[in-house]
């Protein structure tokens, strides 16, 4: 066989037989059992040739068309003895050559190949060529077979996949087939070109790569596709923890009796990931999630997403070459609706954000992030809102982020203060950047989300509110104006009695802010009160300008009376005292104020306590004396405290503007 065809002529006879002993055409069905002595006269230059050289052709031919119905390890392809080794496979090297006329047959020559290599064990690479050219041809068939047949990946479908993944022309489409069984879990049932619809495991696609990882020499394909295997191992990894039938659990266990594995699917699939980033000079990767146990958070469905961001991190941190290419995998898996993992892979994406051209992915991640905020998902809309907030530091996302605005508004009203707190962190970036006036509609929704928040417990929250209610004020349009200054004028209290917290950033902007809204509201008094500094004759004067509006007034100031900043119940109380004479005629209201008023005499406060005393009795003596004798028990009252002692160090008190005037 080693000659050349001029040296033996007997070869050139073997082949123009073996031609002779071609199939029938498609359709004509399996090639007939040819008798040698018809052979022997029409094909046989040479009456030298042995009719038993004949026969073999004739009985091997025969015998790979019978393996394709015979079914697996029947037929006569199990007798392997009436065939040398190196008989066999020049046989097999010819028929290849030659072409397969029908694919059907396919299958049969992979699975005799896998038999030749399983019984000539230090055979080497006789069948190289022979499996090569036909995964060149029949990818696909000849993958499948081989997966169906030899899924546990033993020493001679190793070998298989070894040669498959490191030649150029089969190393590709190889493992793409590879991929997309390994999110085909549990199994894939596609048919081969000889109807077989045997399912195929995942979870062999996965013992297959594994093999391959541990090859002495990585194959190049391996680096090309790292970004696909990572997370489509991880996938496989999170699906396997959510759903592992019986049938995949009976395969497993031959895979461990075999080749001594993992103990459970889910570890060997993060196993193979482990072996992936090894051979990815990601060494750093995997000994830090091994020091900060992620690799077992990242086996239990509930935890998953925060290993998930471990992961990323720690990629970025030592492997960051690799994640603009993973990331673009990535938005490709996304986008083809991978619903089972996309909160893990919304995790990952929001932890590699930093490390982008945003200028290139910014379109595509900012209509991920878009379509999450209205998750159902608590965590989901979390995530999204992460990813906004690293676009929002990029001055070239602007613009491209404003159709955001409405849907941001409604988060606004979400329970959970992480969430209202990342929203106003990103709208703060559109809105402190942006030119352009709000339109009216989308102005009144964000000063409606707003003004509940002016009160927020969490003073970052707070603060990013008061601010925004500025920005809005300053941005809406002219013709919106008259729709939002309802609201406008429902936040002057809340701003008023912010001026007084303890927090001095969050009084200076609840100042600023007050200055903006009396301007919008062009009220002149108000103005120049706030100006000039002169808050103390605020209240006064913001009840005079609008007697009608006292009871709501009294009602917005009730819950600041419990307010644990002692600046913020002192100026509630002031408050109560100054509206007592003027909703004197109101009785329910007034009486509402008494019971505020005689709750806050109690106070842990003395000075407070005190002035509750004060505006209680001078509210209720408002009531019930003419005015001139009102007048006169203010005038006593007025030097009786102008000549008390200071009270905790605070100095004067006042209970209303007419003591100090």
């Amino acid at each position: 066989m080693d000659r050349t065809q001029e040296q033996h002529p007997a070869r050139g006879r073997f082949r123009r037989a073996a031609q002779v002993l071609q199939p029938s055409p498609p359709g004509l069905g399996l090639l007939p059992l040819l008798s040698p002595a018809p052979c022997l006269e029409h094909s046989m230059d040479s009456p030298s040739l042995p009719a038993l050289l004949l026969q073999m052709v004739c009985e091997f031919i025969t015998s790979i068309w019978r393996e394709e119905t015979a079914g697996v390890g029947t037929g006569p392809l199990a007798n392997l003895h009436l065939f040398g080794a190196e008989t066999s496979a020049a046989m097999l090297d010819l028929l290849v050559e030659k072409g397969v006329s029908n694919p059907m047959q396919v299958p049969a020559m992979v699975r005799y190949i896998h038999k030749w290599l399983t019984a000539n064990e230090s055979a080497g690479h006789r069948l190289d060529r022979s499996l090569l050219e036909l995964t060149k041809k029949y990818p696909y068939d000849v993958l499948m077979t081989l997966l169906r047949w030899a899924p546990s990946g033993d020493r001679a479908a190793a070998a298989m996949w070894g040669l498959i993944l490191t030649s150029t022309g089969t190393a590709e489409p190889a493992l793409l087939i590879l991929l997309s069984l390994l999110r085909a879990w549990p199994v894939d049932n596609a048919y081969t070109s000889d109807g077989d619809k045997t399912g195929v495991f995942a979870l062999a696609a996965t013992v297959t790569l594994w093999n391959v990882f541990n090859l002495t020499w990585c194959p190049p394909i391996v680096l090309e596709y790292f970004p696909h295997l990572l997370l489509h191992l991880l996938f496989q990894a999170y699906i396997s923890t959510l759903y592992t039938p019986e049938e995949v659990d009976t395969f497993w266990k031959g895979c461990q009796k075999q080749l001594g594995l993992a103990t459970n699917p889910q570890r060997f699939a993060v196993q193979t990931l482990k072996v992936l980033l090894y051979q990815v000079q990601c060494e750093p990767v995997v000994l830090a999630m091994e020091r900060k146990k992620g690799w077992d958070t990242l086996l239990c469905a509930d935890t998953h997403h925060y290993a998930m961001r471990l992961l990323a991190r720690e990629i970025s941190q030592g492997c960051v070459i690799w994640c603009p290419s993973i990331v673009s995998c990535l938005l490709e898996l996304l986008g083809q609706g991978i619903s089972d993992w996309e909160l893990p892979a919304m995790a990952f994406l929001v932890e590699v954000l930093e490390f982008l051209y945003l200028s290139h992915w910014g379109d595509s991640i900012l209509e991920i992030m878009a379509r999450h905020l209205q998750s159902e998902s608590r965590e989901m809309r979390r995530l999204a809102l992460r990813g906004l907030v690293v676009l929002s530091r990029d001055p070239s996302m602007y613009k491209r982020m404003q159709s955001l605005t409405e849907s941001l508004a409604d988060l606004l009203r979400d329970a959970d203060e992480g969430i209202v707190q990342m929203t106003g962190v990103v709208l703060s970036a559109l809105l402190l950047h942006r030119d352009l006036a709000i339109p009216s509609p989308t102005a009144l929704r964000l000063a409606a989300a707003l003004w509940p928040l002016l009160d927020n417990d969490n003073r970052h929250v707070q603060l990013l509110c008061i601010r925004l209610f500025q920005e809005v004020m300053r941005l809406v349009e002219a013709k919106g104006k008259k729709c939002l200054k309802m609201l406008v004028s429902k936040s002057l209290l809340p701003l008023f009695f912010h001026c007084h917290n303890e927090n001095t950033r969050v009084a200076e902007a609840s100042r600023e802010t007050l200055l903006a809204a009396v301007s919008f509201l062009k009220s002149r008094d108000l103005e120049h009160l706030v100006m000039t500094d002169q808050m103390w004759r605020f209240g006064e004067c913001l009840l005079a300008e609008n007697r009608g509006r006292a009871a709501e007034h009294l009602r917005q100031a009730l819950p600041f009376l419990q307010s644990p900043q002692e600046p913020l119940r002192e100026a509630a109380v002031r408050f109560m005292g100054l509206a007592g004479r003027v909703l004197k005629e109101k009785q329910r209201e007034f009486q509402l104020m008494c019971r505020a008023l005689q709750d806050m005499a109690d106070d842990i406060s003395p000075a407070i306590s005190c002035l509750a005393h004060q505006a209680l009795y001078i509210s209720i003596a408002a009531q019930s004396v003419p005015s001139s004798r009102l007048q006169r028990m203010r005038d006593g009252f007025r030097r009786l405290w102008k000549s008390r002692p200071s009270l905790g160090g605070r100095g004067r008190l006042c209970c209303w503007s007419a003591v100090e005037d």
